[in-house]
């Protein structure tokens, strides 16, 4: 692996791109939020043993050479390795669900040196909770070229792609057929014409009474979620139905919010190349929060937003650094049984270094 045979010198001592890397990734199991907290925590006497105990490290750069070595790794590669990993370390049963989006992180707009901000594409397996793939761009304007190329390199065979309104693109479904997987694509006003067919059927009551339907409850403290999907395969009628690759079923969720300010809801309308039930359509549509839900553990625990990191590749580098952070608490609380809240793990890995053994352990 690339990121492995680099090296950089000071005082006498080389300091290679693996330790540095090991410790950002242990610092941030920690869950330290950025390179100078990581640094503090690893230049304490106590972590320094452990660290030469458990990683062979014999000595903490100084916070200058930490980024020195950041910088000198290659984002693509670290990409590279890290799809490698989570491949190596995936259970027996295989995803069914594959969640696209992107997200752009917000501190990079003032980056003197960027003109435009990074928006990273995530793959997310969406029954195992875990971060699969990513690719970079420059801008949100980017993403869908950027989904069609992580889709080309990934193995999607017998899986369900899942995105959403900007990414429901007919090239985009022509390259989920092509790696003989399935789409569900949300369609917006970005397909103006293909969302009002499937509006105009769903919405007439008499055709809505013949689709399967499916009706799900949760209630989420003081709001109460109802959920309801509609789906058919008796899609002939379609005049769009030849412009997209393989589709095979027509589907809608009506959600309805109630809670203590009132009552709302809303629709949404997809297509998909596999023929869907009610129920089934309300499992992938679902899954597609799980990227999402990864993007704003991001946010909330690692505070990725707010990173003031004024160099591309170490914003790239600290971004698959955080996922894989998030892999391994996923994978141990998987292994475990665990009921413990991420940041009450993260908080046990930095008052108890036994702690983060048994995480990569698991």
């Amino acid at each position: 692996m690339e990121v492995e045979e680099e090296y950089a010198g000071y005082d006498g001592y080389y300091y290679s791109v693996a330790e540095a890397i090991i410790i950002i990734v242990v610092g941030s199991l920690c869950g330290l939020r950025n390179t100078k907290q990581i640094w503090l925590w690893a230049t304490n006497d106590k972590i320094q043993e452990f660290l030469k105990e458990k990683f062979q490290i014999r000595r903490v750069p100084s916070y200058y050479w930490l980024l020195c070595l950041l910088k000198m790794v290659k984002p693509e590669s670290m990409s590279k390795c890290f799809s490698a990993w989570i491949s190596s370390m995936l259970p027996e049963e295989k995803a069914e669900t594959i969640a696209v989006d992107g997200k752009t992180i917000r501190s990079t707009k003032k980056m003197k040196k960027c003109s435009t901000p990074l928006h990273i594409v995530s793959a997310q397996l969406g029954e195992l909770g875990l971060t699969y793939a990513q690719e970079t761009v420059d801008d949100k304007s980017n993403e869908i070229p950027a989904v069609q190329k992580l889709l080309e390199e990934l193995d999607i065979s017998g899986c369900m792609v899942v995105a959403d309104a900007l990414n429901c693109q007919k090239e985009t479904a022509k390259v989920v057929v092509s790696g003989k997987g399935d789409y569900l694509l949300d369609a917006k006003g970005n397909q103006g014409t293909l969302k009002k067919e499937i509006e105009d059927y769903v919405q007439d009551e008499e055709l809505r009474k013949g689709m399967d339907t499916c009706r799900q409850t949760e209630k989420n403290r003081e709001r109460i979620e109802t959920r309801t999907a509609y789906s058919s395969t008796e899609i002939g009628w379609m005049c769009e139905k030849s412009n997209w690759a393989n589709l095979q079923c027509i589907g809608a969720i009506h959600t309805e919010f109630e809670s203590s300010k009132g009552k709302t809801s809303e629709w949404h309308y997809y297509i998909s190349s596999r023929p869907l039930t009610a129920q089934e359509l309300l499992k992938h549509a679902r899954l597609e929060w799980s990227v999402e839900s990864m993007h704003w553990l991001l946010d909330v625990h690692f505070s990725e937003d707010y990173c003031r990191v004024e160099n591309r590749n170490i914003q790239q580098t600290l971004n698959i650094v955080r996922k894989i952070v998030l892999n391994l608490i996923r994978l141990y609380k998987k292994e475990t049984a665990s009921k413990l809240a991420l940041s009450n793990i993260m908080l046990n890995c930095l008052v108890d270094s036994s702690m983060i053994m048994r995480i990569l352990g698991a």
